[in-house]
């Protein structure tokens, strides 16, 4: 789910269910990935001191961060780490245009974690959240790492933003409503996870608890200005088409209008050609190590 493999909740995932059909999504989570890879650079900046032999990408989705790490670390044995084959068809596929040596590995997650062996560095993009004891992930997280290895995991940030405030139809602040009830429905599905579990979300607080050092927060920009590229204007396009089917019973009846004239090609208000259309979202990444 790295890079990332995810609908949009919190922050800029929109709507999560714990029986997603992950594999139908595989291009948004690839174009997602891509439209994000402003913060995934400047995150692994700060890992550039590292020299890791073994390095997995748990939950890569269809690799677009386990490509970059492989890239990054053209010494080390890079594995992408997912619990739905099909995605990881794509990540290899990828590291193949791409020219980048990258191995797959098909393991559930948080269950099958034990079986992958150690690493040097472990990165986790928005996936801690989809299980229901969130402090247990982070501790089979942990356990992954080899003495001084860094565990990097991305949870947390800012929601999205693409539109302004007033539309010129409708009324104004739609994204604040979205927010709103985007917060309600995340909420819903941590409560329907099994053995959900809750916790103060202090991520540096909880990679303490799992036995880790040095925990520390960064968070990056994602800034794509107006006018929009045409990947990211589709990302966008998606992300609000994905509002608009999961939010439905959340938003009233003019919001969905709203959305609806958003939506319509033919529309020169539309998200299609619009040109006042942007993109600006923040995400926050959690670092720590394990003890020498």
């Amino acid at each position: 789910m790295s890079g990332d493999k995810h609908g949009q909740h919190h922050h800029g995932h929109l709507g999560h269910d714990d029986d997603f059909d992950w594999a139908a999504m595989a291009d948004l989570l690839e174009l997602e990935g891509e439209v994000h890879s402003p913060y995934v650079r400047q995150a692994f900046e700060e890992l550039t001191q590292l020299s890791p032999r073994r390095v997995l990408d748990i939950g890569s989705g269809p690799g677009v961060a386990a490509c970059r790490l492989a890239a990054l670390f053209p010494q080390a044995e890079v594995t992408a780490v997912d619990g739905t084959p099909e995605l990881l068809v794509r990540a290899r596929e990828r590291a193949e245009r791409l020219g980048v040596p990258l191995r797959t590995r098909v393991a559930e997650f948080p269950a099958g974690l034990a079986d992958l062996g150690p690493a040097d560095l472990v990165w986790s993009g928005q996936v801690v959240h989809h299980v229901g004891d969130q402090q247990d992930a982070l501790n089979r997280l942990a356990r992954l790492l080899t003495p001084g290895g860094v565990l990097a995991i991305v949870e947390g940030g800012l929601p999205p933003r693409w539109l302004p405030r007033d539309l010129g139809f409708g009324r104004p602040g739609l994204q604040e409503r979205i927010d709103g009830a985007t917060a309600v429905r995340f909420g819903r599905m941590r409560d329907e996870l099994p053995g959900s579990v809750a916790v103060v979300e202090d991520w540096p607080g909880m990679l303490r608890a799992a036995g880790l050092t040095g925990a520390r927060s960064r968070t990056f920009l994602v800034d794509r200005p107006a006018p929009l590229e045409d990947g990211t204007r589709q990302f966008v396009r998606r992300s609000l088409e994905r509002c608009r089917d999961t939010l439905a019973d959340h938003l009233d009846a003019e919001d969905l209008a709203t959305l609806d004239r958003l939506l319509d090609p033919a529309d020169p208000a539309g998200v299609d050609r619009r040109p006042d259309l942007f993109l600006l979202t923040a995400k926050t990444v959690h670092y720590a190590s394990s003890p020498e």
